[in-house]
């Protein structure tokens, strides 16, 4: 083709889009489209049919019907999250999730960070047609615009170096703003404008964290990281202490008294927050009374205040290595509604009739006032239920039998067993890691557990069935899908090579099998890797008013109602079930949906705080180690390289595949393991190596190993 006839069809193509954009819904052959074109010769109209053709095939028209053509829907303007990757570029997922991702290069980010939501102009598809190509419009909603990082002072202004890998962008501080800041601090800074063109944002210091490489300093970067507070603000704290300690008469009078009936808590010997107290008795027809009293904070916490919102903006309490951040302030979560010994206190119960089976006969929900007698730590109730007599052994002991009844039954239900190793570790005084030892989960954790259980299955069972029929109710649900059938598929086929067999024909056949691998596996060194895996492959559980069962615990109903010193979902499930049990018409569902999301989203990112606070913890215990060799037991691969678990205080860093010199290796990704491609030797999860620690970088939180060839 010439060059003056490759530009006629050039311009013949844009004449031709402009026809089918003009009339975006119509169909046209290319005899009608001539026709409006006013070209009738027989090359201009072969000319036209191949244009149509070719866009048909680039997916600019498509052909509803043989010769006819039309234009195929394209998103012009998307909106979406954007995913920063390391080069500077990003992609943006789309918020429809049958919309491809669309590439961005650096220039055409305008400013946008990770996690931003924007508005994208789609240009169409990138070479190769894989992905679309696109250039941010608009920053809609910034996801962060804090961040903890090191000062860098100079003589006439500062830059400041944030820890967060995806914020790939420094900021800069006018010296004005520094308050307080010194050269290579570590501290928050918040970014405050970003001129048009300018290559950094310009922020101030909000908070200055103190020395990097200090535990308090660390711990408090993490929490901040993930959008914590490091403090309640005045106006919450005076909220709080404006609470008289003193329980009314009038709100006593309202309530079912439990102060004669014997009542005990079992928590964590540090624990200062007791949620949950048991109440026990037997009946005079020979059943047993088991009450589940729960700290009311509905009645301390109402809606709309101060404290409310402040609850609801965290979410949930956070648990990190050395320490807890609460939901609530200490007058709270340690103070009025803690269930402490010999104290009357305001509950929310669950009480149930239970026979010597463990099947309920009656059960009832309300307001209580109750009187903790005793105490117990985790540990002293296992001497108990190990056969030390102590207060309450009889009591202790008939409980434990029926937690044992209500979890063979949930069992036989389908649900699936998932212990895995929780590893906690031992600081000195100024929070360094000395020491790792593996937390065991004994029967008085599990018989605490099982009538918690019981009596969030029962409450959400109960606002369910009430709502059948005329109307149903909005309640808060703790959902729990199936999980994904891929997923699961290469779950089993993994398994298999551990000699563990997956039935994958029934929910029921999946639970018993996965029941019986969790089981076999227990003590083996592949216990973790299998362990992980499998919840991997489970769907993650969430808060919704859409959805009501559990998929790993086998409920058809469940709900958070146990936990509110922690939990907000809580707060809003003992709201809901006290308006349905005072007559209150359905709550608006919508309204509650939102809630439920962002209590998703916070219990996410508490679980991502405690994860770096290991981490942290982790990389500081080998710090003073670098050199020294481990064996270690492949935990995860990737394309970049392998995670090892150390087995001897599970501390897990990472191999780099460029670190591996006998060959070039590269990730089998449904075989969860990396295979030289020469000598063809392979490295699989659940794998035994011995590595060596090559480095360890406290900022990162990262570890680096590298393998200790055999023959050394």
């Amino acid at each position: 083709m010439t060059k003056k006839t490759n530009h006629f069809k050039e311009v013949l193509s844009r004449l031709v889009l402009e026809i089918f954009h003009k009339s975006a819904k119509q169909a046209f052959n290319h005899k009608q489209v001539a026709a409006k074109l006013k070209l009738n010769d027989p090359e201009a109209r072969d000319t036209i049919l191949q244009i149509l053709r070719e866009e048909t095939f680039k997916g600019t028209l498509r052909e509803p019907e043989r010769g006819k053509f039309q234009l195929k829907e394209l998103k012009t303007f998307v909106t979406g999250k954007v995913d920063m990757t390391a080069d500077g570029s990003a992609f943006v997922v789309s918020e429809d999730e049958f919309e491809p991702d669309i590439f961005i290069a650096p220039r055409k980010l305008r400013n946008a960070l990770h996690g931003d939501t924007v508005r994208v102009y789609v240009y169409g598809k990138q070479k190769g047609g894989r992905k679309k190509d696109g250039e941010v419009v608009e920053i809609l909603e910034r996801a962060k615009m804090e961040f903890t990082g090191i000062v860098k002072l100079s003589d006439r202004f500062a830059f400041f170096v944030p820890d967060d890998r995806k914020m790939l962008h420094d900021i800069f501080i006018p010296l004005a703003e520094l308050n307080g800041a010194k050269d290579n601090e570590k501290a928050i800074a918040r970014i405050t404008e970003w001129p048009e063109g300018a290559k950094n944002p310009i922020g101030s210091i909000k908070h200055v964290l103190g020395k990097q490489g200090e535990n308090n300093t660390e711990m408090n970067a993490i929490l901040a990281d993930f959008g914590f507070p490091l403090a309640f603000p005045g106006e919450v704290e005076g909220e709080a202490n404006a609470i008289s300690e003193e329980i009314p008469k009038a709100e006593i009078a309202k309530r079912r008294d439990f102060r004669k009936i014997l009542t005990f808590t079992i928590d964590p010997f540090d624990a200062k927050d007791f949620d949950d107290a048991i109440s026990f008795q037997t009946l005079p027809n020979g059943n047993y009374e088991i009450g589940v009293h729960i700290a009311d904070v509905s009645h301390y916490v109402k809606p709309g205040s101060p404290l409310d919102r402040e609850a609801f903006d965290r979410g949930t309490s956070v648990y990190l290595v050395d320490r807890v951040i609460p939901m609530l302030p200490e007058r709270l979560s340690n103070g009025l509604c803690s269930l402490r010994p010999n104290e009357d206190k305001l509950c929310f119960s669950a009480v149930f009739e239970l026979n010597e089976y463990a099947h309920i006969q009656n059960e009832w929900f309300g307001k209580t006032i109750i009187h903790s007698d005793r105490r117990f730590s985790y540990e002293e109730a296992q001497e108990v239920i190990e056969g030390k007599r102590a207060d309450y052994s009889k009591e202790i002991l008939t409980l434990n039998n029926l937690a044992h009844l209500l979890r063979e039954r949930k069992f036989k239900q389908g649900a699936i067993s998932f212990e895995s190793a929780e590893v906690k570790f031992k600081l000195d005084e100024a929070g360094r890691p000395v020491g790792v030892y593996v937390k065991e989960r004994k029967d008085a954790h599990k018989l605490i557990e099982d009538f918690m259980l019981l009596a969030n299955r029962r409450v959400a069972e109960f606002i369910a069935k009430k709502g059948k029929g005329k109307q149903k109710y909005t309640f808060v649900y703790r959902s729990h899908d199936a999980p994904n059938e891929q997923t699961l598929l290469g779950f089993a086929q993994f398994a298999a090579k551990f000699g563990y067999q997956i039935n994958t024909q029934s929910d029921r056949a999946i639970a018993s099998s996965l029941n019986m691998l969790l089981e076999d596996v227990e003590g083996k060194k592949e216990q973790n890797v299998l362990t992980q895996l499998a919840i991997r492959s489970m769907a993650k559980a969430i808060y919704t008013t859409k959805k009501s069962s559990h998929y790993g615990l086998a409920f058809d109903f469940y709900t958070h109602f146990t936990s509110p010193i922690r939990r907000y979902p809580d707060v809003m499930v003992h709201r809901l079930l006290e308006h349905y049990l005072g007559g209150g018409k359905s709550a608006n569902a919508d309204d509650y949906e939102r809630l439920c999301l962002h209590s998703s989203q916070m219990e996410k990112k508490a679980a991502d705080a405690e994860r770096a606070s290991v981490k942290y913890k982790q990389a500081e215990y080998l710090k003073d180690n670098v050199g020294k060799s481990y064996e270690g037991v492949i935990s995860g691969v990737t394309e970049w390289g392998m995670y090892v678990e150390i087995i001897e205080n599970k501390c897990e860093g990472m191999v780099r595949l460029r670190d591996i010199s006998d060959d070039f290796y590269i990730l089998d990704e449904k075989n969860y393991c990396i295979i030289g491609q020469r000598k063809k030797k392979k490295y699989q999860l659940g794998d035994t190596v011995m590595i060596r620690v090559k480095k360890v970088d406290l900022a990162k939180r990262q570890i680096d190993f590298s393998l200790v060839n055999s023959e050394e």
